[in-house]
């Protein structure tokens, strides 16, 4: 089906209404876009976060008389008849298709491979973790991702008990299961995650050895490993819970960390932990240490 996309560029305050504004004319979807390249992290629980110059996109069917939609949009005191507007073609495309085009297995350390389900492996005698991350995030091509992987391939997991706090699509998971871990214990705020986290581990059969759960049934226990792949904010203040989950002398890994906030996270979790240097890709960074006795 073709589509039309209308943008209009405003200000953070009257992004929300003018999105609305698209809904009651019909669009299919409105998106907030940054217009102009400014930096912007990590909501707060519930808040929502637009940039001082927003772009606002709506989706519109082809069909739809855009004429008429504009003139009533201009009809309205918030925007004025002589508000300016893009209005472009979206080319027609199975998104779905394109994307899983563009996934391609990839490789992590010296044994580890993230592999699309639907494609074939490169090497059969690694360590694969066949991956369809469904509506969770989590595929390995984010920095986050794969300094977790490559942190993850380098140490040994071989009969350790593992939490993935944040487990996503459960690709850190999975991937300390096919590495020999004895079990791993994954948590997350979204249903959907854990669902998709034990779809993928019955992919890689090892679903009899992941147990998934939402925070507020999530088991106390300590474990050798323990692996949280979330946001600076989370990992401040879920310093104590996080850290509680890992034994003495247990390894922990930490990331979804912007280079910026390592500081914070090092004063954190030091009292607690012996770090080791900071890893960093891109703007990214990977915190990681042994609990002290």
């Amino acid at each position: 089906m073709p589509w039309l996309q209308l943008k209009i560029e405003t200000s953070a305050e009257m992004a929300e209404q003018i999105g609305g504004m698209f809904t009651a004319n019909g669009a299919q979807a409105v998106t907030f876009v940054d217009a102009k390249d400014t930096p912007m992290y990590e909501p707060k629980p519930g808040e929502v976060m637009l940039w001082p110059d927003t772009q606002v996109i709506g989706l519109f069917d082809a069909s739809d008389d855009m004429p008429a939609i504009i003139k009533r949009l201009g009809n309205a005191k918030v925007l004025g008849k002589d508000f300016k507007y893009r209005l472009e073609p979206l080319e027609d495309k199975d998104w779905e298709r394109e994307w899983m085009d563009n996934f391609h297995p990839m490789q992590f350390g010296k044994r580890l491979w993230i592999c699309p389900s639907w494609r074939d492996v490169p090497d059969p005698n690694a360590v694969n973790v066949m991956l369809d991350p469904g509506l969770a995030f989590g595929t390995g091509t984010h920095p986050t991702t794969s300094l977790c992987l490559r942190w993850l391939d380098g140490v040994d997991v071989e009969g350790k008990t593992v939490v993935d706090f944040g487990c996503g699509s459960g690709i850190l998971a999975i991937a300390a299961l096919k590495l020999g871990a004895k079990n791993v214990i994954g948590i997350d705020i979204d249903p959907q995650a854990l669902q998709a986290s034990m779809d993928n581990a019955q992919r890689n059969n090892v679903a009899d050895r992941l147990s998934v759960f939402l925070p507020d049934n999530q088991p106390t226990l300590e474990a050798d490993i323990v692996m949280a792949n979330i946001l600076s904010g989370p990992l401040l203040e879920l310093r104590s819970v996080i850290t509680n989950y890992c034994k003495q002398d247990g390894l922990l890994v930490l990331s979804g960390i912007l280079a910026e906030q390592v500081p914070r996270i090092e004063t954190a979790y030091q009292q607690h932990f012996n770090l080791e240097p900071t890893a960093i890709d891109d703007e990214w960074a990977r915190v990681s240490g042994q609990r002290i006795r």
